[in-house]
């Protein structure tokens, strides 16, 4: 007897649940729009005191005053994982100590001028888990 193959669904988790996945990983995409196009950047981050560092290699004087940051974790070979979304207002960390801080330990890909740090207020946190769901 044969059966039918599994099916993927996407099942959405609560704030504090998408809060737990995003803090237990460290890398994700900054995404905002620079004259009418959509700029997607690579991001190591950090969740500290209700906010949301992230070193991305972007100039600081073309981040907006709202950006998204997505973070997920998906098995290629199964479809399944989690996916958190995080809509916010941003501001670039300029005091000299509080840089110094999270370039020891926030990785970056680049250094210089569009090598910027960021500290993200969300303004909305949503997550979802995808998983498989037997037929």
């Amino acid at each position: 007897m044969s059966t039918a193959p599994a099916s993927l669904r996407m099942v959405e988790v609560s704030g504090t649940e998408a809060l737990w996945l995003l803090e237990g990983s460290e890398l994700g995409r900054l995404v905002y729009t620079r004259r009418d196009l959509t700029v997607i950047r690579p991001g190591h981050h950090a969740w500290e005191y209700g906010r949301l560092v992230v070193r991305a290699p972007v100039p600081a004087a073309a981040v907006p005053f709202d950006v998204t940051y997505h973070v997920d974790e998906i098995l290629a070979a199964t479809g399944t994982g989690w996916s958190v979304t995080v809509a916010a207002a941003v501001d670039v960390i300029t005091d000299p100590d509080e840089a110094a801080h999270y370039r020891r330990t926030l990785n970056g890909w680049m250094h210089g001028p569009h090598d910027t740090l960021l500290r993200l207020h969300p303004r909305t946190v949503t997550g979802f888990r995808l998983a498989r769901a037997e037929a």
